[in-house]
């Protein structure tokens, strides 16, 4: 079956954020505005668990009105087929966000007009040049009290370091928002009323100051903005015509772009990641959200505009570059794989070739083969039966045995491993015990799954206490796995209290010489090695060095020493955490012809690392997470003076719309039940986020207290 469309008229795109910036509520009214739904449910309205948006349809997710897990849907704008991907805000579930982007071929970021740039922002924001998607952004909710343009717009600018080109700008705020100026078209765009089906009214550039209603604005900075439309207009066309030579040439000789120039210029920066278009709205009160999927398709690329897909060897060095086509041998990536009603879904991109039902596929990264039996459409927690997909598509394959997150699968004939996907280390785990006899068989299976759904989760046994131990991102993120067991799986689960994953470092350098003899009778074993530990910078890594001379150690036996430094790392003398940020010198040694082995050297290499680590005065390291609070002014002392009992520092504060913030590090053994602090000291009005940021040494004096803390 030929192509139903062509590729140009794709638009694979994900809608990212902080939370509460209104991702949900955007995506709800794109699907209502294409035609996809015919009523519109806000986020607000699902929590007496009755009726749900689109995109979360999770029990959890209807309960807190937030989102837990990415959702796809698919939709049509103005003849082009865009792929839509809704993605989480909250810190827990940035996992969602990451493998996204991973396949998505351009982001629309939304912003709080009232907050502006929040951390959550950042770190998407960071995701995406590490993934290198092009975006573009929309400052939402610029109908709320507080809501200021140009603080977002600055904070785009000097805390993301974004080059932005401003394609609209707000005609109001708070209540006086009436509708936007699109200054690349020259016209201003006055809706009727806030209703889901008002009609707006289209006025030239020069005739929106005289509108009744521009002339109605009551504040200073709403009035600004309208004065200065013209000088606006001209910086958004310098910006524009600087991305191609021909059209600046043509402008510096006084010759005035066309509106096709302008959106080819902004369009050619934008997919090569030079520029970023900034718009606005309010999807809540259903403005400008048209205009923002008119955005996507002038701006945003389609599948393999901007490059292909890297192809990499075992060690993931690039070997090359697949271009999106149908006419190349099948490569994919699985992005996700979730656990339903109808059984195991893996969501794949497609990145070449056609993939039919019935075809069979190389999973190249687990060396097994994978037979396609169903490929599905999916829209949020529907699915639709489809044939066929081709490059570019975004699709699910039903019940794959073998496929996990990040897998790639290609051709038999031509196997090809792509770029693997980078994922966070949890930072908290909790111990996982079965609520009944009954569940005690179902738990395993139940914790396999979701460990298999989710790559930021992991699940350990404990050697000493025979616990099953799960590992996450964030109090909220285990909370909710345990929860979605017994809704999806029907497995009911007790969790203990959280536990934060500490690491361990050398304190000094230490120079150590260890010798494995055993000669009773029989074959012995014999191995001496001679070893320098040095403390290594923050994010270094366990570093290897042979630096043997003289053939003291043969060459055969180093691989095992190396070997044993990298294992033993895993669990170190202080309190059997993971050893961090190190370089271990093999510098000399001794071997004998006949007793020694590559296993004596194995044995040597272990016992030289946990004797030196212990005479290098280690330390302690934990993690440390950086704090935004935004609560209003009266309460942030009382902010301040908790996050300096935590053991915490305070960075910044300052204003956010009407509201105050305070951001700071503070260690996570001491941010447990936070929540419960802030709702009381702040009359519940309080937000708070947190990210991970960097691990960093425990006072000698809480280590003790610390580790008691630990073991209860």
């Amino acid at each position: 079956m030929a192509r139903q469309k062509p590729l140009h008229l794709y638009r694979n795109i994900g809608i990212i954020a902080h939370i509460d910036a209104g991702k949900t509520t955007t995506t709800e009214r794109i699907l209502y505005y294409t035609g996809k739904k015919h009523q519109i449910i806000d986020v607000h309205d699902t929590k007496d668990g009755k009726g749900s948006t689109t995109t979360d349809y999770l029990e959890q997710e209807k309960k807190r009105g937030i989102t837990i897990q990415s959702a796809a849907v698919s939709t049509e704008w103005k003849g082009h087929q865009i792929n839509v991907i809704d993605t989480p805000g909250h810190v827990d579930f940035t996992i969602e966000v990451n493998r996204s982007l991973r396949v998505l071929d351009g982001a629309v970021v939304v912003f709080d007009g009232v907050a502006g740039v929040e951390p959550q922002t950042e770190t998407n924001w960071r995701l995406a040049d590490q993934y290198n998607v092009p975006r573009m952004c929309y400052i939402n909710k610029m109908d709320r009290i507080g809501a200021n343009f140009k603080h977002a717009v600055n904070g785009i600018k000097n805390r993301l370091g974004a080059n932005i080109v401003l394609c609209q700008v707000p005609l109001g705020s708070s209540d006086d928002f009436i509708g936007m100026v699109d200054l690349i078209a020259g016209a201003g765009y006055i809706w009727d009323s806030s209703d889901k089906d008002s009609k707006w009214e289209t006025i030239p550039l020069d005739q929106v100051a005289d509108h009744p209603k521009v002339k109605a604005f009551t504040t200073t900075a709403d009035t600004e903005w309208v004065s200065q439309l013209a000088e606006l207009r001209a910086h958004s066309i310098e910006s524009a015509v600087e991305m191609d030579d021909d059209a600046m040439h043509a402008y510096l000789e006084g010759q005035e772009p066309t509106l096709e120039t302008l959106k080819k210029c902004i369009r050619k920066g934008c997919v090569a990641g030079k520029l970023v278009p900034v718009f606005c709205g309010s999807s809540y009160r259903n403005k400008g959200v048209q205009q923002m999927l008119d955005g996507v398709i002038d701006y945003m690329p389609y599948p393999g505009e901007n490059g292909g897909i890297s192809m990499v060897d075992e060690d993931g060095n690039i070997i090359g570059e697949q271009p999106v086509t149908d006419d190349a041998p099948v490569r994919a990536l699985a992005f996700k794989v979730i656990n339903d009603q109808f059984g195991t879904l893996t969501f794949t991109r497609i990145y070449s070739g056609v993939i039919k039902k019935g075809d069979t596929l190389q999973n190249v990264t687990r060396g097994k083969k994978e037979r396609i039996g169903r490929i599905v459409e999916v829209q949020a927690n529907a699915t639709k039966e489809i044939d066929e997909v081709r490059a570019g598509d975004i699709c699910a394959f039903v019940s794959l045995k073998e496929t996990e997150t990040g897998d790639s699968l290609t051709d038999q004939q031509h196997p090809v491993l792509l770029e693997r996907m980078r994922f966070p280390d949890p930072v908290i785990s909790v111990a996982v015990e079965p609520k009944s006899r009954n569940d005690i068989d179902k738990l395993s299976t139940a914790l396999y799954k979701m460990v298999k759904a989710d790559p930021s989760l992991r699940m350990e046994v404990d050697q000493e206490t025979g616990q099953t131990v799960l590992k996450g991102m964030g109090e909220l993120h285990l909370e909710i796995t345990i929860d979605r067991m017994r809704t999806e799986l029907g497995v009911e689960a007790n969790m203990g209290k959280p536990k934060v994953s500490f690491r361990e470092a050398f304190g000094q350098t230490v120079e150590h010489t260890y010798t494995h003899k055993k000669q009773s009778g029989g074959s012995g074993q014999f191995a001496e090695v001679k070893m320098i530990f040095e403390p290594g910078e923050p994010g270094s890594g366990v570093v290897f060095s042979d630096e043997v001379v003289g053939g003291r150690v043969p060459r055969e036996y180093i691989p095992a020493v190396e070997h044993a430094i990298t294992v033993e790392s895993r669990q170190g003398q202080v309190a059997g955490y993971e050893v961090l940020d190190f370089k271990a010198r093999l510098v000399d040694g001794k071997y004998h012809d006949v007793d020694s082995s590559a296993l004596a050297f194995e044995i040597a290499g272990r016992a030289c690392f946990r004797e030196a680590q212990k005479m290098s005065k280690p330390k302690l390291l934990e993690p440390v997470m950086k704090l935004e609070v935004v609560t209003e002014a009266d309460y942030l002392g009382d902010v301040i003076g908790d996050i300096n009992r935590r053991r915490g520092s305070v960075s910044e504060q300052g204003q956010k719309g009407t509201n105050a913030f305070v951001q700071g590090f503070v260690p996570l053994a001491e941010m447990f039940g936070y929540i419960n602090f802030l709702r009381s000291a702040t009359s519940g009005r309080g937000t708070f986020s947190m990210i991970f940021d960097h691990y960093e040494e425990v006072p000698a004096s809480m280590v003790a207290k610390l580790m008691e803390k630990e073991a209860k």
